[in-house]
């Protein structure tokens, strides 16, 4: 059962998310979007989305530096273990408690918001599910993986992270993640859940950088205004001189 659920399944789940961007890039570009509803509502939208958005990139950020960097690392750069989970509790709580407060507000947005519920997708809500799950079980291993590392009992850096590295290089050692905690285990296992569908839902829209934005022409808005310019405009069936 450990070599489905912590190798059979995340290579599926990681198929899914590498073949199905590739689908749908090919055959839903229109449909490559956020599919914003800021002109139904925007006050909510204006609050729920930065807090989402920003604390999804410390989240991010803790899980790059915790599962792709090794112990042995920080240890050589002088960073103790108690230092590295104490700022690992602290940036990691904070940036949870942002990204979660963030998610309820669009919950409840997209929820009371008769036109944006009315454009709200099944994908939409299972969507949702998947990142409430993700992110609450993060908060609580991240307490509990730390009171539990502090104690000698279990440390995280040494068993998930491993197994996370090894999942990278085809190597992947089913018994890394049988030996963890359960609460690291559904942890990981939502998480590869996220990435099955996340093509299929308006995450895509993470791989879709406005780099042109930077280099695009400006737009010249001109007014029709008579009191606004030294000439009045020309209308159609006017002759020209």
């Amino acid at each position: 059962m450990s070599e489905f659920l912590f190798v059979v399944f995340p290579y599926i789940c990681l198929t899914s998310f590498v073949v199905g961007h590739a689908w749908r890039y090919r055959y839903d570009k229109f449909g490559w979007t956020t599919r914003s509803s800021q002109l139904y509502e925007n006050r909510l939208l204006r609050i729920g989305s930065p807090m989402f958005h920003f604390g999804m990139l410390g989240v991010v950020g803790g899980h790059i530096i915790g599962l792709l960097v090794p112990q042995s690392w920080t240890d050589a750069v002088g960073i103790s273990e108690h230092m590295y989970h104490v700022v690992a509790v602290t940036g990691g709580l904070l940036a949870g408690i942002v990204a979660l407060v963030g998610m309820v507000i669009l919950i409840y947005r997209r929820r009371t918001v008769g036109p944006v519920f009315s454009a709200t997708t099944v994908m939409d809500k299972v969507m949702y599910a998947f990142l409430a799950a993700a992110i609450g079980l993060g908060m609580w291993n991240t307490i509990a993986g730390s009171i539990m590392t502090i104690g000698g009992e279990y440390n995280y850096r040494e068993g998930v992270s491993v197994w996370y590295r090894s999942f990278l290089a085809f190597q992947p050692d089913a018994n890394l993640m049988a030996a963890a905690p359960l609460g690291f285990q559904l942890h990981a296992l939502v998480a590869f859940g996220l990435f099955a569908v996340w093509p299929f839902t308006r995450l895509v829209h993470v791989f879709s950088a406005p780099v042109g934005y930077v280099t695009r022409p400006y737009i010249v808005y001109r007014s029709r205004d008579d009191q606004l310019g030294s000439h009045r405009p020309r209308r159609g069936w006017d002759r020209v001189s």
